[in-house]
């Protein structure tokens, strides 16, 4: 990934105008409460005292800061500003060069320039000279402008240096018995200080200080000591880190090679599962005396003369019109189990009333059977459980059979036993039905919560189907909603929704360690509901 790339995702991940950490953004100045004592120190020296004032730092210690301060707080009609850059042009003819063409002198030397400060002073005008990267003067410079900041009884410039540690010991070599600088050293940010430094950089560029914890506010300010070209580094490569594994979590569900265990076992019992139901799975030959039935009840029973391949005890048989083998009908003590849902289309039963028992029926399976009549006795209403029936022996040849739809008008009176059932199967339904809604979404859910609440905003991601995969494979308060960055859509996953920011802060660090690798961070709900509008 280029630099150009890399810059743009990082703006567009945070949601960012510019980088609030680049080294020189417009219109930033921040002056904590230490520094201002600093700059009003400046002013006082320059006004009363005749020394050369050196301010040092290390490297990202804000002298360049507080020396566009100086310039920007001095009355623009009663000073005239010289700012001169030592780099590159290190000796005095170079320097001197510099400060002659700012002032219009046509020589640059010491003399000429000390004239033109002292004409520029009957006019009411001070000459402040102001040198940056003063640690890279040669000695020939520094001697110069010592020599300048001495100045004349009618008149000097007052002389400011601001460099590194290292500029004072090229000073001492021209120290005398005569005092002719003062030092005055930066002081690097407290904690609190560094909190709002960093919250005043991200302002700026359009985000506020909940982009970093509180831990990660205190880890920046330890390794970057305060100073803060240092805390524009650290807070820009914590930053970074974050956004890389925010991107790396989200992908994770979508690997097909790296699936999370509880996924693996899962699709485990299901394998398990498939293999058991195959294995008791009953064979294609046991399957035929029971779907005969079921395909043949619709058609009328006749006349039906035992077969040769009848084999039931040479009990009596039923034929049915068009089937090749007849159906033996048990006898007493041989009953066996009718299927119901077969029967009941045969018998020519509404969908209301049989539709609604019958998704039940494996709750408390029905036990009606069909017994043969005996001989000579008219085929009646199959007796209900309660009724023991007794076979009575008369000729076969008065027997004339009805069809089998009688059979079958028993069998709701079996099915309403299990009625009671159906309510503990209908409530797991509802609570499937209702998890996946938490993760869909969230614009109503959001809208409904109290602006002050706050919730954990976890990550954002272009892509819906992996914000639904992260809030699907979490579960729980997970939830995400969409909004537009840059004309495109973003969708951002949250957790929970919390009283107070302590709340959530707390909430953070209870989440499981790979959610805490994306570095979560607190977000008021009122910043969610302004985004939803925005979308909207």
């Amino acid at each position: 990934m280029t630099s150009l790339h890399a810059d743009e995702a990082f703006l567009g991940h945070y949601q960012l105008s510019h980088d609030p950490f680049a080294a020189r953004v417009p219109g930033f100045k921040f002056f904590p409460a230490q520094r201002k004592p600093v700059l009003g120190q400046l002013h006082h020296l320059a006004r009363y005292s005749q020394l050369l004032l050196v301010v040092t730092g290390p490297q990202g210690s804000g002298k360049t800061l507080l020396r566009q301060a100086l310039v920007a707080s001095t009355n623009k009609q009663s000073v005239q500003s010289v700012v001169v850059s030592a780099r590159g042009a290190s000796d005095a003819a170079a320097v001197l060069g510099q400060v002659a063409q700012s002032l219009n002198v046509a020589t640059a030397e010491v003399p000429e320039i000390l004239a033109q400060v002292v004409q520029l002073a009957l006019t009411g005008q001070e000459v402040y000279l102001l040198v940056d990267d003063a640690e890279q003067l040669g000695e020939s410079a520094l001697q110069a402008l010592l020599e300048l900041a001495t100045g004349t009884p009618e008149g000097r410039p007052h002389v400011f240096l601001f460099g590194e540690p290292s500029l004072i010991a090229g000073l001492e070599v021209f120290e005398t018995e005569q005092e002719r600088f003062h030092v005055i050293e930066l002081q690097p940010y407290s904690e609190d200080e560094t909190r709002e430094y960093l919250e005043q950089r991200l302002e700026g560029a359009g985000r506020g200080i909940e982009v970093f914890t509180s831990e990660q506010i205190t880890d920046i300010h330890e390794n970057s000591d305060g100073w803060p070209g240092a805390i524009n580094q650290v807070a820009r490569d914590t930053m970074i880190e974050a956004m890389i594994a925010s991107r790396t979590t989200v992908k994770r569900p979508s690997m097909g090679f790296n699936m999370p265990k509880k996924h693996v076992l899962a699709l485990s019992a299901v394998v398990v599962v498939a293999v058991a139901a195959a294995v008791l799975m009953p064979k294609k030959g046991d399957q035929a005396p029971a779907t005969a039935p079921a395909e043949q009840a619709q058609l009328p029973l006749g006349q039906g003369k035992p077969g040769a391949a009848q084999s039931n005890n040479g009990g009596p048989a039923i034929e049915f019109a068009g089937s090749s083998q007849p159906m033996p009908l048990p006898l007493v003590g041989q009953s066996q189990p009718v299927m119901r849902g077969p029967l009941a289309e045969a018998a020519g039963m509404g969908d209301g009333e049989e539709s609604a028992p019958a998704a039940n029926t494996a709750l408390q399976p029905p036990t009606v059977t069909t017994i043969a009549p005996p001989a000579g006795v008219e085929a009646g209403p199959a007796p209900t459980p309660a009724q023991p029936v007794a076979p009575v022996h008369q000729p076969v040849a008065t027997a004339p059979v009805k069809p089998v739809a009688p059979v079958a008008k028993p069998a709701p009176t079996q099915v309403a036993t299990a009625k009671p059932a159906p309510k503990p199967a209908e409530k797991p339904a509802e609570k499937v039905a209702a998890k996946p809604a938490a993760g869909a979404t969230g614009g109503g859910w959001y809208s409904g919560q109290a602006p002050g609440n706050y919730v954990v905003q976890i990550l954002g991601t272009s892509s819906e189907a992996t914000a639904q995969a992260y809030v699907k494979a979490q579960g729980g308060d997970y939830r995400y909603f969409k909004k537009v960055l840059q004309g495109k859509p973003l969708y951002v996953i949250t957790y929970g929704s919390f009283s107070s920011r302590d709340a959530a802060l707390a909430a953070i660090k209870a989440l499981p360690a790979k959610v805490q690798a994306g570095k979560p961070w607190p977000r008021t709900v009122a910043s969610v509901q302004q985004d939803l509008a925005t979308t909207r």
